[in-house]
């Protein structure tokens, strides 16, 4: 037997076609009502897609050598070419608090095509069984590509679980699904000019 699985969309829709009988109806908007209210007492930010329209120019000065955005607010990764001929919205997962969180001027100073992962010291304190390397491949934790920041550990990077993008799951770098952050890698420079916000 397949398991039907509803959201608020099957309720809406299904409630407007008189499938359900009010008081179904009631009682299901009314979990889903409460869902949200929990959600939202506990912090949880849900965030389909619902980006920041936010302007380069707010940032910088210039597009020399490009701009990435990193918005932590709206779990956003914004970038613009020099020419200002592309410009790209990637959904983002962000750090996990703020003690993790840094914000301010950098940029990228590394491209890494299949990095291999080193945890830092920090997050070897924190958690003593992880281990010391993962090389290249489904499991590690940068993904595809890594574009190092001029901040030391802190990198723009792919993931190695999707189900981490768009919320505050990283140790203080921002993870795209690889698919995204290879279109990136291939449109950033070394010396593109990053601002985290």
């Amino acid at each position: 037997m397949n398991k039907v699985m509803f959201n608020r969309r099957h309720m809406l829709t299904l409630a407007g076609g008189g499938l359900f009988s009010m008081s179904a109806s009631a009682s299901l908007a009314q979990s889903f009502v409460g869902e949200i209210e929990n959600e939202a007492n506990a912090g949880v930010r849900r965030n389909a897609m619902a980006f920041r329209t936010v302007d380069w120019r707010d940032h910088f000065d210039s597009l020399r050598n490009g701009a990435i955005i990193c918005d932590s607010a709206s779990r956003a990764v914004h970038f613009w070419s020099e020419d200002e001929n592309t410009h790209r919205v990637y959904p983002c997962s962000v750090p996990m608090t703020e003690e993790f969180t840094r914000r301010g001027r950098t940029e990228i100073v590394l491209k890494r095509l299949n990095p291999t992962w080193i945890p830092t010291p920090n997050m070897r304190e924190r958690d003593p069984t992880l281990p010391a390397v993962v090389g290249p491949g489904p499991d590690n934790p940068l993904g595809t590509r890594a574009l190092n920041l001029s901040w030391q550990y802190y990198r723009i990077h792919g993931i190695d679980d999707r189900a981490k993008i768009g919320r505050r799951a990283s140790n203080g770098c921002f993870g795209l699904f690889n698919h995204h952050v290879e279109e990136l890698y291939d449109l950033v420079r070394i010396g593109t000019q990053v601002v985290v916000v």
